[in-house]
């Protein structure tokens, strides 16, 4: 189990943050490496497609999503028409979700569609309450608001369960059991050498790591999977990939099948790809509640520009997409492969001005975050708590 910091380049990563001295941002073929986790390559997304029949979501064939660990697995299984289910989750910080927070989620979205399995979603609001020094009743709240965000990305309902951890671990034994479980096998010393966290750290933050891993177990989850042992999928950040790194260690000596994961690449803020985004500064994040004229605002006054000072020198020199945030964040957000190849050259040959660019990133989010606040208004309490009860969701096992 390896440290979560990458100090080369002067990056820093950890689950909590991502910073980097480079203009272009965090060098991900040094995290893959110094992980040991494996590049999803062409071959792995031919597979994708053939073994499903979906041609692979954009976040993967643009290498959003860019990392894995046993994905091959997952497709074997899938191939076998034997069973897996996928897990992710959220720590509920603020009552506002950004663009960034919803990455994982539309992914999720996308895979519940694609293999119709279970899903399973953790929200941590013993970690923030911990880490951000919250009010435990506070922290609640905070998850049940951020459900509502997570529910507007249309999961199956039948197929999807959300949990407050505050609320479910204490009327779930099994949970509570196999946290025990993972506990007794981590030291003081690998949690240390892990997560990094010092001798002055609350006890709490020391004892959370088998938490976050204990989803990734089957046996968690007795009212969804009745015992069966079933590989779990974790599409993440890669930021997040060190409790999974943990959990991979400690599976097969439970008995239990290793959890595979895809990594995706980080979100970047609005002033560029040294950072990601943060709840904590508003003006580095599009809010899932912003208005359409703040969404503008917040584009044109703060999205990190590739572009030059004068027309004159846009036109002669072209802008640099690498490091521009509105051509990134088209990446994320524009689906149509053509259209964003236009952008490219058009932006990088300098016929296209950063104005007009950002003009075309506004647009997307408008109509992104519109639709997003639009099914959140139906995402009533009484839909949450639907959401949030123990219940059987159809899983049956081909074993």
């Amino acid at each position: 189990m390896e440290p979560v910091q990458s100090k080369e380049e002067d990056d820093l990563i950890t689950p909590w943050s991502v910073q980097s001295k480079n203009e272009t941002g965090i060098d991900y073929d040094k995290l893959i490496k110094k992980f040991g986790s494996s590049r999803i390559d062409d071959d792995l997304l031919e597979r994708f497609e053939r073994v499903t029949g979906k041609r692979p979501h954009h976040f993967l064939r643009r290498g959003i999503f860019f990392s894995h660990r046993d994905m091959h697995t997952a497709l074997n299984l899938y191939e076998q028409k034997k069973p897996f289910y996928l897990y992710t989750g959220r720590g509920p910080s603020s009552e506002a979700m950004h663009l960034g927070h919803l990455i994982s989620f539309l992914f999720c979205k996308w895979l519940q569609d694609v293999f119709d399995v279970p899903l399973v979603i953790q929200l941590t609001d013993d970690e923030k309450a911990i880490w951000k020094d919250l009010d435990i009743d506070v922290a609640i709240k905070l998850a049940h608001e951020n459900a509502k965000d997570i529910i507007a990305c249309d999961f199956n309902p039948n197929k999807t369960f959300i949990f407050s951890n505050l609320e479910h671990i204490g009327s779930n034994p099994e949970f509570y059991k196999n946290m025990i479980r993972i506990q007794k096998r981590v030291t003081f010393n690998q949690v240390k050498g892990i997560f990094g966290f010092g001798d002055s750290d609350p006890i709490g933050k020391i004892s959370f790591p088998p938490t976050q891993a204990a989803p990734a177990l089957s046996t968690t989850f007795p009212f969804i999977f009745k015992g069966a042992r079933v590989q779990c999928l974790i599409p993440c950040g890669i930021d997040q990939d060190p409790y999974f790194r943990m959990t991979r260690d400690i599976a097969p000596k439970l008995g239990l099948p290793k959890p595979a994961l895809l990594h995706s690449i980080f979100f970047p803020a609005l002033q560029g790809p040294r950072t990601k985004m943060s709840a904590s500064d508003v003006n580095s994040a599009i809010f899932l509640t912003d208005s359409p004229e703040q969404i503008k605002k917040k584009v044109n006054k703060y999205a990190f520009s590739g572009g030059h000072s004068t027309v004159e020198e846009h036109r002669r020199l072209g802008g640099n997409c690498d490091v521009d945030t509105s051509y990134q964040w088209l990446g994320f957000f524009l689906d149509d492969d053509d259209r964003l190849e236009t952008i490219r050259k058009t932006y990088t040959s300098g016929e296209l001005l950063t104005g007009e660019l950002k003009k075309e990133l506004i647009d997307v989010l408008q109509k992104l975050v519109a639709g997003h606040q639009l099914r959140r208004k139906e995402a009533t309490d009484e839909v949450v708590k639907a959401y949030m009860v123990p219940r059987d969701l159809g899983f049956v096992t081909n074993n």
